[in-house]
Parts: C-alpha cells; sequence; structure tokens
C-alpha cells in the first residue's frame, strides 16, 4: 500500500507540471481573459463609443469607470480573489495595462452579431470578434523581448497557458431576439446555433494554450425593469418577473450546460465550470427591493426615455437623472445592471463552488 500511495504521489506531481488543470493546490493564475457583455465590461464600451456619465461609478471608484454600475462588478471580485489588478479594457488606450490579462468584454456584445438591430442597443464586439482581439494581443505579447511596450504592459508568454478564461455572455443575444420580435419557437430554434459559435470559441482558446475556463450562465432577464417594461409580458411569476423572458434564459442555460459537457469530452486537459449564475441573481431578486437605484419616474423607477446620468427636462425643469441614497439597499442599478452590493453578494454565493458544476471554488478552478 505504501509503495502504491507513493506511485500516486509521484503521478500527480507529474501531471501538475505538465497538466496545470490537474493539480490538487490553488490555482495560482498569473492572469484572466475575460468575454463578455456589459455584466463583465471594465471599460470597453466607453472607450469605444462614449463614456458613461456621472453617478456610475460613484460607490467604489468615486467617478465613472467604464462598469455599468456604481462600483464593482463580480468580475473585479474574480480579480481579487487572485490579488490580480482590475482587468484594463482591451479597447481602452488611455493608461491600461495588459501585463495580468484583458477584458474582451463590451457592453451590448452577443454571441453572434446583430445585424438587424440598431447598434445603440447591441454592440459589434461579438464574441468571435472578441477573440480575434485576444489573438492580437497574444500576437503582440510575444514580441516582449524586443523590451519597451512590449515587455511593460503585456502578459508573459506563458500567461496564456496558465490564465483563466472568464465568459458572461448570451444574456443579449436572447434580449436582441425579443427585440427583434421573434417568437418563442424562433429563439429557442436558434439556441443551438448560439452555443455551437460559443462552443467554437472556447475550443479555439483551447488551441491557443487555454486550460481553464470559468463560464456563467445567463441571469433572469425577465427580472429586469429595463426588459419587461419595454417588452410584451404574457405572464408574471411569484416574484414579479416576467415568466417568458425567465423560461428561454433558462431554456439557454440548459442547453449551455449541455455544451459545457461536451466540450468537456472533447478538450482533454481542460478544466471547465459551469456556474449557475441565473439561481442566485434570481433568489435574490425574488427577496429584495425591486426599484432601480439610477433613474426617474415609472413604476421601478426607471424610464426607457431617462437614462442614469442622463439631463431630462422634467415640467420645464432640467432633471440630471441620479442614484438612491442609499445603492447598498438596491440590487438593480439602471434598470438592467447590478448596484455593486449585489455583485458582491453574487460573488459571495459562487465563490466556493456550491453553485458550479462541477462544485469547484473559483481558487481550485485550475483543476477537471
Amino acid at each position: 500500500m505504501a509503495n502504491y500511495n507513493r506511485i500516486l504521489q509521484l503521478i500527480i506531481a507529474f501531471s501538475s507540471v505538465f497538466y496545470p488543470a490537474l493539480d490538487l493546490n490553488n490555482c495560482d493564475f498569473p492572469a484572466i481573459f475575460n468575454f463578455g457583455d456589459s455584466n463583465s465590461d471594465t471599460g470597453g464600451f466607453s472607450a469605444a463609443f462614449e463614456a458613461l456619465l456621472p453617478p456610475y461609478g460613484e460607490t467604489y471608484f468615486g467617478k465613472p469607470a467604464g462598469r455599468f454600475s456604481d462600483g464593482r462588478l463580480i468580475i473585479d471580485f474574480i480579480a481579487e480573489t487572485f490579488r490580480l489588478p482590475y482587468l484594463s479594457a482591451y479597447l481602452d488606450s488611455v493608461g491600461s495595462n495588459f501585463t495580468t490579462g484583458a477584458n474582451l468584454a463590451t457592453a451590448g456584445s452577443t454571441i453572434r452579431p446583430q445585424p438587424s438591430l440598431p447598434l445603440g442597443r447591441f454592440s459589434p464586439f461579438y464574441l468571435n470578434i472578441q477573440y480575434s482581439q485576444f489573438l492580437q494581443l497574444k500576437s503582440g505579447s510575444l514580441f516582449s523581448k524586443k523590451g519597451g511596450f512590449f515587455k511593460t504592459l503585456l502578459p508573459k508568454e506563458d500567461y496564456f497557458d496558465r490564465a483563466l478564461y472568464t465568459f458572461d455572455i448570451g444574456q443579449n443575444d436572447l434580449t436582441a431576439a425579443f427585440f427583434d420580435k421573434k417568437s418563442i419557437s424562433e429563439i429557442k430554434a436558434s439556441i443551438p446555433d448560439m452555443l455551437t459559435n460559443f462552443s467554437a470559441n472556447v475550443k479555439a482558446l483551447y488551441d491557443q494554450g487555454g486550460r481553464s475556463f470559468w463560464i456563467h450562465n445567463t441571469g433572469p432577464i425577465g427580472c429586469l425593469p429595463g426588459i419587461f417594461m419595454n417588452l410584451p409580458v404574457t405572464q408574471l411569476d411569484n416574484a414579479g418577473c416576467a415568466a417568458n423572458f425567465n423560461d428561454i434564459a433558462q431554456y439557454f442555460n440548459s442547453k449551455l450546460k449541455d455544451a459545457v459537457v461536451q466540450l468537456r469530452k472533447d478538450l482533454t486537459f481542460a478544466a471547465i465550470t459551469y456556474v449557475d449564475i441565473y439561481t442566485v441573481k434570481y433568489t435574490l431578486i425574488s427577496n429584495a427591493n425591486k426599484y432601480v437605484c439610477c433613474g426617474y419616474s415609472g413604476k421601478y423607477n426607471y424610464s426607457g426615455l431617462a437614462g442614469c446620468g442622463t439631463t431630462i427636462n422634467a415640467n420645464g425643469t432640467k432633471v440630471v437623472v441620479g442614484s438612491c441614497e442609499k445603492p447598498s439597499t438596491r440590487v438593480n442599478w439602471d434598470g438592467i445592471h447590478y448596484t455593486e452590493a449585489a455583485n458582491k453578494w453574487v460573488y459571495d454565493q459562487i465563490v466556493d463552488g456550491k453553485f458550479s458544476d462541477p462544485p469547484t471554488p473559483l481558487r481550485m478552478s485550475c483543476h477537471k
């Protein structure tokens, strides 16, 4: 038995050197590369289109920081977990540092392009484009030996193999279909193609050396005032959310989970964690104040005509749409996105792995 245990220890030690996903210790990620939409955008939209206005960012940063929230996002708390700096947006050329990874996420981004819908609502930086941007970043890091910018602001070459790859995308594909007046059956029929595209990008990152993947499913979009107040609701659930939109989100999530199971079979040495963000967010929303913090008018202090930070004319008086007195007491920040307090609560629920498949803590997400 002693010899058997010794042999087993040697196998684990050997595997840990060549396949980090098999290491049984806490993971030591030197970098994070994030792909997604506004749920994890740390400045891509602001850099590419227009900067967010105050009071965005007021709670933590004291000013707009490219995040669609009053403060930090889940991806920021993930970076803190590994004592890494907050991720710079790939599209932001001002003050960015990519030595410990990059954020490819951009607000409005989808898995697939949305050519039939207005640019103002959805981003041209869909997942394939985000992957292409990642390749450009990686190709630049290969020139690190030349010194200068390549050495001081880009990841080391080996970081790409050892990094954590995070995903939070898909919500906008579903909402785009709703805004495009697709039927429920049409939306469901389109989901396999969405996920084929998603899986292809994960496989491409694997081919580039990626081994550790942390994938969020999509949240309860039917609980967002910015969605159910602008689209036809056929049925409300017990939490006051639009059941027809949440049913689609749950259908998408079930198919995403199937896709992840297949990816595990296809990508032999990858550690792929599926995180049930939907359940966590729905639990929070079901037991919280429904009012939007940064909004104006409407049943939930929300109106699509009065966006957070904008100046409107209210009965002949100019009014800046500002935040509530205590953002920490609200879940919804601006009708679509979450407050820092809500993001932190969600992070605290998922970090130990109890909402993950397999039930892997974030710190051990390099394990199979």
